[in-house]
């Protein structure tokens, strides 16, 4: 065997100014594109899923209609729990994928738990929550899309309540409804509906999960891994794990089933699909790029020295790990962004290094390309991070 190729900073940067659709010749045409390029939009917060799309389209001024289009009508964007727990945007077509990968065995300890809960509190058995569970699907079949409110209004025992933790710290009063609409949402029955509101707005309404083929579990952890390291690779073992939330054995098993190649990292061993480790020209112009928090580009390996100073950590991320919005200049973060009260889009830079005239002037054209897809709509990020704050205050 040869020795491993060496892929260094340059190389992934280019890589992912190119993949992450984040260069001005690489940007795409449809949501759909970026989500099928990305894999997984972060959708904790919705406004994040448009700012990362609008981001990443060569005209972003339909940003927000076309991709409400495809979320809410055409449903070729799915907005579902995935990996680690975490809701995410996927491509219709990787529903059943990530459904079978990351979504089985979170289903089957979110389900324990919640019976668990109840036992304790001594509310109702499984055989009871059951049939909650079905007359709610059903009422949810007959409206489309609702609110847990309005199924309440259907099945009003999704309105009992149980208390959590009893006598702790942390006691506090479950409804079933919030509970159980978890676990189904886990388990690939519901997923996540229009906004009650803008585009914005983190209230929601349920609606029934796409139908999807049930996949084999092997199977589909292959498929998943294969199409994120097309998007992210190289990436390490650790980046894996992280990103997956699998166990180690699970994402090795991955990697030799889709044939994965090794290469050598600043940080060690790293893998690229099959066929993929070859070199990679960067972009043929310079591009800077203001990417919303928990941003799927920002937030995509668990090693970022390469695309981000440790110093810099501080300022950019809350204290649970969430990255805030960043400023990017050629593959690399260099500083952070926010929208102040009046809708003034400003930004800071807090690493200088390699950032002369030419990157200021390209970054104050992206924030003004970012607000005039924004208009008057206000942005506040769920997860704040220093800057952001000490930004949008002025």
């Amino acid at each position: 065997m040869g020795a491993q190729r060496y892929i260094g900073v340059a190389e992934r940067r280019a890589r992912l100014a190119l993949r992450q659709r984040l260069a001005g010749r690489a940007r795409a045409g449809t949501p759909e594109e970026v989500a099928g390029s990305l894999v997984a939009l972060h959708g904790t917060d919705p406004a994040t899923v448009y700012l990362a799309v609008g981001a990443r389209l060569a005209d972003p001024a339909r940003t927000v209609e076309e991709t409400e289009r495809a979320l809410y009508e055409d449903r070729r964007l799915v907005r579902m729990h995935g990996m680690r727990h975490t809701v995410f945007v996927f491509p219709g077509d990787l529903t059943a994928v990530v459904h079978a990968s990351t979504g089985l065995a979170v289903a089957a300890r979110e389900r324990a738990s919640l019976l668990k809960h109840m036992a304790a509190a001594g509310a109702p058995d499984a055989a009871w929550l059951k049939e909650v569970e079905d007359a709610a699907l059903a009422a949810l079949a007959r409206r489309g899309q609702a609110t847990a409110a309005e199924l309440a209004r259907d099945e009003p025992r999704l309105r009992e309540q149980f208390v959590y933790a009893a006598g702790k710290s942390y006691e506090g009063v479950h409804t079933v409804s919030t509970r159980l609409l978890r676990v189904l949402g886990v388990e690939g029955k519901v997923v996540r509906g229009r906004p009650l509101g803008s585009w914005t707005s983190s209230r929601f309404r349920w609606a029934l999960a796409p139908e999807h083929p049930e996949l084999d579990t092997a199977g589909a952890q292959a498929e998943l891994l294969r199409r994120w390291l097309a998007s992210c690779g190289p990436a390490s073992e650790a980046d894996l794990k992280w990103w997956t939330g699998w166990r180690v054995m699970e994402v090795r098993r991955a990697l030799a089933a889709i044939g994965a190649e090794a290469v050598s990292l600043y940080e060690g061993t790293g893998y690229v699909t099959e066929g993929d480790a070859d070199p990679v020209a960067g972009p043929e112009e310079p591009w800077a790029a203001l990417l919303p928090g928990l941003d799927p580009t920002a937030m995509g390996w668990q090693q970022r020295d390469w695309y981000l100073a440790p110093e810099l950590r501080p300022r950019l991320f809350d204290g649970s790990g969430n990255v805030g919005p960043t400023v990017w200049w050629n593959g690399r973060v260099v500083g952070g962004w926010a929208q102040r009260p009046g809708g003034e889009i400003v930004w800071r830079i807090l690493d200088v290094e390699g950032v002369g005239r030419d990157a200021l002037a390209a970054i104050e054209s992206e924030a003004e390309r970012l607000s005039g897809w924004l208009g008057t709509t206000r942005i506040t990020p769920r997860f704040r991070t220093p800057l952001e704050k000490e930004l949008a205050a002025g």
